[in-house]
């Protein structure tokens, strides 16, 4: 049988790539060097080719090979066949992103990793090999480097997780190699940018958890001979746990096109305790500088003792860093159209704070933000930063404040200065906008003050990705809170110098490397419609269990729609519309005599499960789903509006109509 020449080539290309998986040359290499070996005797003849495909046969290595080679049909033909994926043997994956066949441009030099396996994850030591079918909790593991993210399929959760993959990352970014110059060793050995690993455990009912955070400095591959090595990596926990290894991953890193000259291995240790140095003494002059600042503003006025001024904050991984150092200029490029649609994504993620083991109050951590992007949720300063690098990014004058809520629970939110001196807070949990109009404390008790609409009692700093402020005004109250920055006597700044030697992008090779978001890979109207499907069988089951009846109207299930699509414009956009013509198609729909009740209802999640027991536990959604009544007709519809990093806006609408009898 021929092949045409653009499939041998293929062919050939999924071979190789295979043989390059299994390491056949180190393979080769062993059995070559042992056949020699054993040929050295008295009686020695030259090897040939036959001797040595028989050793390689003897060694089971050709059967091993040929067992593994598995051929992947097109995901296009697939479709055109119109035949299901067939589904893993322990779980599905139902975020399925289909691997796209690449070029390597030999003019760019890229690093190969795989990751080879994992083990000691002795948290899941007792945990009993899942049943075929059987859902279970899986490992995912996410990479960035330069610019570029990545994603592992996930594994079912076991001691020695099944983690093997590959990843292409390409060193050529940011002007290094540019202009048809390959990067030579040592312009490589100037990129310090680290490979994060971020490995997140989702349990059984989609719940999320940050599991490890690793900086991995791949320049060791620049003195291994022929450009690879593969050694152990050691998972450390995070928070509390961030002393204690979670477990360790197998990895194998690979130049490619490799070196024509390998670097010593002491001039990269060299470089490493060079950038190691330069980054300590920055951060020894910052914690000087912040000490004395410090001083200074507790000299001031005594109560600035008990103000909530922040100046460092823990990582995941237990690291202090200067709370500046977690916000950046964030440009999201096609994937947020404007400053409200930042709010309503950031507000998508979830709110989380840290997990503590036992008691003793709230754990402090906040997160670098490829970790928050990872797991999907987060605490509060997880999101206000995140918000204020997008609005940053947006061109706005965006700061992260830090105070207190109501019965003085500490919390983060962000601001915005327009050019006209109005301030605007942003709540990063729900988008909500408030505008701050200060209450005047010397105007005349008649006098009509503005009534603050916000939740926020006090604020003791604000900052962003270059500035930090703290609030040295007789009372740290929102309300009566002048944001005049420029005003010494109400804001005390710290030097704008010193935060830029700690803060500022590349200024400190401790500074984790600010990641892209990444478009959503979710279809939403595939997720729209299985939702829909699986909440009508929800809902015909809660009837049946009722002894009711359950007939389904399709067209007043569609008119729903736009009601739906205009509460997702609104929280958007905080403009409503659309509701006139939705309240004329209902009117049509229902005829005289008939009653007609509906019910909205939002979630962050895509459980149908747990969104029709949430549902139930509203009168007005009971009341629906359990109408009775002459005629009745039931009406679903789920809108499911997909973001970055596929955070979701779950909408879900409930109606009946039936004839009213009295």
């Amino acid at each position: 049988m021929s092949l045409p020449p653009e499939k041998a080539s293929e062919l050939k290309q999924i071979i190789h790539n295979h043989l390059l998986k299994m390491d056949i040359h180190g393979k080769i290499r062993e059995v070559l060097a042992e056949t020699v070996r054993d040929d050295q005797g008295p009686a020695r003849r030259s090897l040939s080719e036959a001797d040595f495909l028989r050793a390689l046969q003897r060694r089971g290595i050709i059967d091993d090979m040929m067992k593994d080679l598995h051929f992947t049909q097109e995901a296009g033909t697939e479709a055109e066949t119109g035949s299901p994926t067939k589904p893993g043997t322990h779980f599905v994956d139902k975020d399925i992103t289909h691997l796209k066949k690449t070029n390597i441009d030999p003019s760019r030099r890229c690093l190969y990793l795989q990751v080879l396996g994992g083990k000691a994850f002795l948290e899941h030591l007792q945990e009993p090999e899942p049943l075929p079918g059987q859902v279970c909790s899986t490992f995912t593991l996410y990479l960035h480097f330069r610019n570029q993210r990545f994603r592992s399929k996930p594994v079912p959760c076991a001691c020695e997780p099944d983690l093997k993959e590959g990843f292409l990352l390409e060193i050529h970014r940011d002007g290094i190699g540019e202009s048809g110059k390959m990067a030579d060793a040592t312009s490589m050995l100037s990129v310090c940018d680290p490979v994060h690993f971020v490995l997140i455990k989702t349990d059984t009912s989609s719940e999320t958890m940050l599991v490890s955070s690793y900086f991995l400095d791949w320049r060791t591959v620049l003195s291994s001979p022929s450009c690879k090595t593969c050694f152990a990596v050691e998972l450390m926990g995070v928070g509390s746990e961030s002393k204690v290894p979670a477990g360790v991953l197998t990895v194998s890193l690979e130049l490619y096109p490799p070196l024509p000259e390998i670097l010593s291995a002491d001039i990269i240790s060299t470089q490493q305790s060079l950038e190691r140095q330069r980054t300590a003494e920055k951060e020894r002059l910052f914690l000087v500088y912040a000490k004395q600042w410090w001083r200074e503003f507790l000299e001031i006025r005594p109560s600035h003792q008990t103000k909530l001024v922040k100046i460092f904050a823990q990582d995941e991984n237990g690291v202090n860093r200067p709370v500046c150092s977690y916000v950046r200029v964030l440009r999201a490029g096609r994937l947020l159209e404007s400053p409200r649609q930042a709010a309503r994504f950031v507000s998508l993620l979830a709110h989380e704070k840290a997990p503590v083991v036992g008691g003793g109050g709230k754990q402090e951590q906040w997160c670098t933000l490829m970790a928050f992007l990872c797991r999907g949720k987060g605490d509060c300063e997880d999101h206000a930063t995140l918000l204020c690098s997008l609005l940053l990014g947006f061109g706005l004058d965006a700061y992260v404040c830090v105070g207190t809520k109501a019965k003085g629970v500490p919390h983060a939110w962000v601001l915005t200065r327009g050019t006209d001196g109005s301030i605007t807070f942003w709540e990063s949990l729900t988008a909500h906008r408030y505008l701050h109009r200060p209450i005047d404390p010397d105007a005349p008790p008649l006098a009509p003050q503005p009534k603050p609409s916000y939740p926020y009692r006090t604020v003791g700093c604000v900052f962003n990705h270059q500035t930090f402020l703290a609030n040295c005004q007789p009372s740290d109250a929102v309300e009566l809170c002048v944001f005049d920055f420029q005003n010494q006597s109400r804001w005390k700044a710290m030097s704008e110098e010193a935060l830029k030697s700690v803060c500022a992008p590349g200024s400190t090779t401790s500074l984790p490397p600010l990641p892209p978001l990444c478009s959503p890979s979710l279809d939403p109207a595939a997720a729209s419609n299985q939702l829909e499907l699986e909440m009508r069988y929800l809902v015909s089951e809660h009837r049946k269990d009722l002894d009711l009846a359950t007939v389904w109207d399709d067209h007043l299930s569609y008119l729903l729609s736009s009601a739906l699509s205009a509460y997702e414009l609104e929280r958007c956009t905080g403009v409503s519309c659309g509701n006139e013509e939705f309240q004329d198609a209902v009117r049509r729909a229902v005829p005289d005599g008939h009653t007609f009740k509906g019910f909205p209802i939002h979630f962050l999640h895509r459980n149908a499960r747990r969104a029709f027991a949430t549902c139930l536990r509203s009168p007005f959604c009971e009341e629906i789903a359990c109408c009775r009544g002459d005629h009745v007709r039931l009406a679903v519809r789920v809108r499911v509006f997909v973001y970055p990093e596929n955070a979701c806006a779950v909408w879900i609408m409930f109606a009946c109509k039936y004839r009213s009898v009295l």
